[in-house]
């Protein structure tokens, strides 16, 4: 079932391109008709790109994986902030820092400045600092917190990264491809699909528009989580489970190695009993053998006499 249909696209505005003057032509196989001069996106190509979109972030947030929103233009900020959070992915709304991904250790490194510096507002290093360094750490951290804080958390490189405007941040799309990060993105009629792994034609500039696309993707990586909650939930049963037919199969072969055991001590004392016959039988040969002696000596005799 798609995730979303014509109509709640249609009155979210995503069909709205840009003006004609200012199509890029790779997205002509995108772009339904032109009306008054502006380009109209084919909404059918949008459900099947969003679907399509949706399963594979579904995939990723089921894996353990994370994504980062890219989403630094004045509309989609607090869209993308608010959603975003709701399913705990890192998000960058702010100025897109130059090396954030090829240059990762560095970003690790400011990170890890900012939690030091929360460390001394807890230790009571503060206390010791004059006035006016606690003014300068304050603004240091606050600047921090404005770039970097929604990326804190972000211990290794993103699994895949999801652009509202590829035109706007060709940056974060160059270091990406740099790196063989698959892009998820918002591709209007201005920009060159060619470059994305997962394009969405949509309209990147009205706040519907965003908003209902990130809530759908937004969705799939909720859905995603949860499966994967719920396997994590199932693994200790099977584990127990698994115990149990383990101590079940162990006791059956100890079970099977006493019995075989029996049978070997039962056919030894059958064996002992058949060897105990057979002496006895050789036993009584040798006296009968005896015997024949002795008859055969008696004749003997009486032949000499």
């Amino acid at each position: 079932m798609p995730r979303t249909n014509f109509k709640e696209l249609l009155d979210a505005g995503v069909h709205f391109g840009h003006l004609k003057r200012k199509w890029n032509p790779a997205m002509a196989p995108y772009i339904f008709m032109e009306r008054n001069g502006i380009h109209i996106i084919d909404l059918e190509k949008t459900v099947i790109k969003i679907d399509e979109a949706a399963a594979a972030m579904k995939h990723i947030a089921k894996s353990g994986k994370k994504v980062l929103f890219v989403a630094t233009k004045k509309q989609a900020k607090e869209i993308v902030s608010e959603k975003v959070r709701a399913v705990s992915m890192p998000y960058v709304t702010e100025r897109w820092p130059g090396g954030m991904l090829t240059n990762f250790p560095t970003i690790r490194k400011a990170v890890k400045k900012m939690s030091s510096i929360d460390k001394m507002a807890t230790d009571g290093t503060f206390k010791n600092l004059s006035k006016r360094e606690r003014l300068q750490v304050t603004r240091q951290r606050a600047k921090l917190e404005k770039n970097l804080g929604s990326i804190a958390d972000l211990t290794r490189l993103p699994s895949a990264l999801f652009i509202v405007d590829i035109s706007k941040e060709n940056i974060a799309v160059k270091e990406a491809k740099r790196l063989g990060i698959p892009v998820f993105a918002m591709v209007d009629t201005n920009s060159d699909p060619s470059e994305i792994d997962f394009p969405i034609p949509a309209n990147d500039d009205a706040s519907k528009s965003i908003a209902l696309i990130v809530s759908i993707l937004c969705q799939a990586i909720e859905e995603g989580l949860n499966e994967r909650k719920i396997e994590k939930d199932k693994e200790p049963l099977h584990k127990e489970k698994k115990g149990a037919r383990d101590s079940e199969a162990q006791k059956a072969s100890l079970a099977h190695s006493e019995e075989t055991s029996e049978d070997d001590d039962d056919h030894d004392e059958e064996g002992d009993e058949d060897n105990t016959d057979e002496k006895d039988a050789d036993d009584d040969s040798s006296e009968d053998n005896e015997g024949d002696d002795k008859l055969e000596a008696i004749y003997d005799d009486e032949d000499e006499e």
